[in-house]
């Protein structure tokens, strides 16, 4: 037996040391794409662009549409070719906010800090009520607060135990860290499979999920509530971080979720018997013309393989807390840069290099779902379409601003010389770790669900997990510009290196057909992938 392996691990290093040696690696190309993306670098310009100017993108809102035909000018005038806004759809009604106030107005006076959840009304003008503490998480709380709660602005939680920040907010990946992620784990059952937390009601399906909120959501109907307010569900200092409520619903109560430490202040009176009287004012709007949503696409044609593509992406869309910047802002940038330091070179390139950002990533990955379906194949069927046999591989950042460390071969190991080899001369910038484990919570989950080619990269984590993700703080300035430029440097090398290789990536086999579930109707919104905690 053991000289039986010893035999097997002979001939799979001999393979791979000779994967390794045939692959090629055009070290001029690769020198002067690191020239072009740190000397004639336009990532920032970009990020000012789709943040300050366009930003927050939620899919569905003019400024979601808006940063889109920007990005469509922009890439016109950098020579990109088969520019446009692709429709997928429909996505359902748009929603934007204008305004927003909100304030204690008795015991004594202090402003809020906070927003309106998306897809929920406005207050139609001030509105100001007394508030008390309905903490309800499971349905069998409904009967406790039953005919108690009519005129009342209804905080719903339970105020969060903020304790002292021990650690720094944000960090990089050391060397032992990116070590550990190349060690195999079990993985963990799935969520439905494990065990509620002490204390907590048991764990919902998707499908009970959006039923218990639909049901919720009469309930405060019924007891005439106008307003609930909602604690942020992790951060501190001041920190708002939230999402929206359910999109599908026409008849959401007005909600807002306030930063925890006013939060925590006002059901602290409430519970030492303290009136309080709340005051907000919020102006927000539907926009039920136009149900379809779009990706942005551009393309450099290639040359002798022109009908074969490889892609580069990430998702264009934010929640409206801040301006969208570390989510996914970075990611849209650096794929728009990587295209253009392509084109600015005028490197001929076999295969067509297609960028593509997507469109409602964070309602369940749906622009990327419905591109792959039209384009590749349904994986509810899969039968593969000729695009599907002439795809190479799709190249996706979403886990912040924070450089590349490495790549995720998304258990596909064949990839592994390939790879080490292709990212050997970004060692000196950071970027030499090369993982097997998938990655979750991204629009390359998307390719890789019917059997293409479809990586996420290895961020510095910064303080994406901790300060900007989802959150108030999601903006400009906590983008760190080197590293932007790092990764696109990273991610142009990768996708030169595919586009000219003489063969296409090596694949995975092809999955079975899996037909959607119920709880797959509407996925769970989407989030950042690992290293760090999963959406």
């Amino acid at each position: 037996m053991q000289q039986a392996l010893s035999r097997f691990l002979i001939a799979f290093l001999s393979l791979v040391s000779t994967v390794s040696a045939q692959e090629q690696v055009d070290l001029d190309v690769i020198h002067r794409i690191k020239t072009e993306a740190f000397q004639n670098s336009k990532v920032m310009d970009t990020m000012f662009q789709l943040t300050d100017v366009h930003g927050p993108r939620l899919t569905g809102s003019p400024q979601f549409k808006a940063a889109g035909d920007w990005a469509v000018k922009q890439m016109n005038e950098d020579g990109l070719e088969n520019v446009k806004l692709e429709k997928w759809g429909p996505f359902g009604r748009g929603w934007n906010y204008t305004h927003y106030a909100g304030h204690m107005s008795e015991p004594v006076y202090q402003p809020l800090i906070g927003y309106p959840l998306a897809w929920t009304p406005g207050t139609d003008g001030v509105y100001s009520a007394e508030a008390t503490v309905a903490v309800i998480r499971e349905e069998a709380d409904l009967a406790k607060f039953k005919g108690k709660l009519a005129g009342k602005i209804v905080l719903r939680n339970a105020p969060r135990n903020l304790t002292l920040p021990t650690e720094a907010a944000g960090r990089r990946l050391t060397d032992a860290q990116l070590t550990e992620l190349n060690v195999f784990r079990i993985p963990a059952p799935p969520a439905g499979q494990r065990p509620p937390a002490p204390g907590q009601p048991p764990r919902l399906t998707p499908a009970q999920a959006r039923a218990f909120r639909a049901k919720l959501n009469q309930f405060w109907k019924d007891e005439g509530v106008k307003l609930v307010v909602e604690t942020s569900d992790q951060g501190d200092a001041g920190d708002v971080f939230g999402r929206g409520a359910d999109r599908r619903l026409k008849d959401n109560v007005a909600t807002i979720v306030l930063a925890a430490e006013h939060y925590n202040r006002i059901a602290r009176l409430i519970e030492h018997k303290v009136p309080v009287k709340l005051q907000f004012d919020v102006k927000a709007e539907f926009f039920d013309g136009d149900e379809d949503s779009f990706n942005v696409i551009a393309e450099i044609p290639g040359t002798t393989k022109r009908d074969e593509v490889v892609m580069v992406g990430g998702h264009f869309d934010s929640w409206h807390f801040g301006t969208g910047a570390t989510d996914n802002a970075a990611g849209s940038a650096v794929a728009m840069e990587v295209m253009r330091i392509l084109k600015a070179l005028d490197v001929p390139m076999d295969r067509t290099v297609r960028l593509a950002l997507w469109g409602g990533e964070e309602e369940g990955l749906l622009g990327s779902r419905a591109y792959v379906k039209q384009h590749f194949a349904d994986p509810a069927v899969m039968r593969p379409t000729r695009e599907h046999e002439r795809f190479s591989a799709y190249y996706n950042l979403d886990n912040g601003s924070g450089k590349i460390r490495g790549i995720n071969l998304q258990d596909n190991d064949a990839l592994r010389p390939v790879f080490e080899k292709w990212i050997e001369p970004f060692h000196d910038l950071g970027a030499k770790t090369i993982v097997l484990r998938n990655t979750g919570g991204t629009d390359h989950l998307s390719f890789d669900a019917v059997g293409l080619p479809g990586f996420q990269f290895i961020q510095d984590p910064l303080d994406y997990f901790t300060r900007t993700h989802h959150s108030n703080m999601d903006v400009y300035d906590r983008i760190q510009a080197d590293d932007l430029k790092q990764a696109s440097a990273v991610i142009a090398a990768m996708v030169y290196h595919t586009a000219v290789r003489p063969d296409k990536l090596a694949r995975k086999p092809l999955p079975k057909a899996k037909p959607p579930r119920p709880e797959d109707a509407e996925p769970a919104p989407a989030g950042p992938a690992t290293p760090g905690p999963v959406h």
